[in-house]
């Protein structure tokens, strides 16, 4: 989730534990206590450079969401959110394709806008979607955007997470 205010600071609201056992939960997401955040600079050019990765991909992966390849499951968006000058970026799932765009179940509770809630059935278009991510075999595959908050979080937290939800990044 990302948190953006007036000034020259995004403050990324990182729920690594929400996120990641909501990427690999079966059923209904659902919030969690034990959330994580992070400050992240609005010019931090690792995550812009995630943000656009996973942008300039999104064709690949949405056929692949149309027709997921055995051993695949748990496909996911990002998506940002905006209510007045606040942002925050939301995992969606699941999701599906309209005639306009998207539609699909916030994943996450609300910590700075207040125009939507956990469990909300939204409309987004592909502008909103800031990344994607899926499981193959169990490991994670895309979530640039949390691979890009590993780096920022301690080794010890970032292998934690790593080993306990299948990333390899």
């Amino acid at each position: 989730m990302v948190l953006t205010g007036l000034g020259d600071v995004m403050t990324i609201a990182v729920r690594i534990a929400l996120c990641l056992l909501l990427a690999l939960a079966p059923s209904h997401a659902r919030a969690q206590s034990d959330d994580k955040a992070m400050m992240i600079a609005s010019d931090d050019a690792e995550m812009a450079a995630a943000i656009e990765k996973a942008r300039s991909s999104l064709d690949e992966f949405l056929a692949l969401s149309d027709t997921p390849p055995p051993g695949t499951d748990k496909f996911k968006l990002k998506v940002m959110i905006a209510d007045g000058n606040a942002t925050e970026h939301f995992w969606v799932i699941p999701f599906k394709r309209t005639e306009t765009g998207f539609v699909g179940i916030l994943a996450n509770e609300p910590e700075v806008v207040q125009n939507v809630v956990l469990g909300q059935n939204i409309e987004f278009t592909r502008d909103d979607i800031s990344d994607w991510g899926y499981t193959r075999n169990g490991r994670q595959v895309g979530s640039f955007t949390v691979c890009v908050m590993l780096k920022k979080m301690s080794k010890e937290e970032a292998d934690s997470m790593r080993t306990q939800y299948g990333f390899d990044c």
